[in-house]
């Protein structure tokens, strides 16, 4: 049984490849350029690209199961193909946007609602993973740490459950090798709420050395975010991003225990991550 990970390159499907080649399964993993992804050896790259559905037709030969990026341009006839094709299991990564309050007001909900139910559509056996924030999502401040060891942060003592996106990957791969998981919905985060602010103070801990918080509220909230956001040209997402930080100020972030039930190990503290990951906040 061959699985296909789609998105082999990003943050959750290169750990996704990795841990399933640590597992001994095979595994065949899918980029727009096969040449420049990087992956393990004793990965099988084939060339896919999610935005064309027909690009798959040589890649999903003989897998039964696959971890699916989340695109919506093409995925509906992308899963047309995949169950043509013989696929029976689809573990889709999802956001945890979708199952947020107002979740019609929110751009990054409805693009990954238009996803699952187009999963949903399908037929095909499905399981759906809803993480809330990455801990990755903090590589944005290694350029500011690195030159300045200051850090511009929009309403800085608002308030999130960071996840490792190795423990993404590893509740992934239990549902793609493991029964029991098909029409589950798994709501994941890290193991403790925390503000931005503690994340700062986490990362600089583990680099060594002191790094200047400025907590921006307000206009200057807003003008950060459309610095960061402005080029994806989503419409309201500004907004969203700005609404969420916000209305998190004092409340304390959604801890599941899920990572735990299903891997049956704790989610990655936060503090650990960093410490993997503090080379990125010190070298260029």
């Amino acid at each position: 049984m061959t699985i296909l990970v789609t998105g082999a390159t990003g943050n959750v499907g290169r750990n996704v490849v990795e841990l399933l080649l640590a597992a001994g399964a095979p595994v065949r993993a899918t980029s727009r350029n096969p040449k420049t992804a990087e992956l393990p050896a004793g990965v099988d790259v084939r060339a896919g690209d999610l935005d064309d559905p027909g690009s798959f037709g040589d890649a999903l030969s003989g897998v039964e199961k696959l971890f699916l990026f989340p695109n919506p341009s093409g995925v509906a006839g992308f899963l047309d193909l995949a169950r043509a094709r013989g696929v029976k299991h689809v573990v889709l990564l999802s956001s945890a946007a979708v199952s947020e309050p107002g979740e019609t007001a929110s751009p990054i909900g409805l693009m990954h609602l238009s996803v699952e139910r187009a999963v949903e559509d399908s037929g095909l056996a499905r399981t759906v993973l809803r993480p809330g924030a990455f801990a990755s999502n903090v590589l944005q401040w290694a350029p500011a740490i690195r030159e300045g060891g200051e850090v511009r942060v929009p309403y800085a003592e608002s308030t999130i459950s960071p996840i490792h996106e190795r423990d993404i990957a590893a509740v992934a791969v239990q549902a793609l090798l493991s029964d029991g998981h098909e029409g589950a919905t798994y709501e994941l985060t890290g193991p403790e709420s925390m503000t931005q602010r503690r994340q700062v103070e986490l990362i600089a801990a583990a680099i060594g050395r002191p790094v200047t918080v400025v907590d921006l509220v307000g206009d200057a909230a807003r003008a950060q975010l459309e610095e960061q956001y402005g080029a994806f040209g989503v419409p309201g997402l500004v907004d969203s991003v700005l609404g969420t930080y916000m209305a998190s100020v004092g409340t304390a972030a959604p801890v599941t225990d899920t990572v735990a039930r299903v891997t049956g190990r704790p989610p990655t503290a936060f503090a650990d991550w960093a410490l993997e990951h503090r080379t990125a906040f010190t070298t260029a």
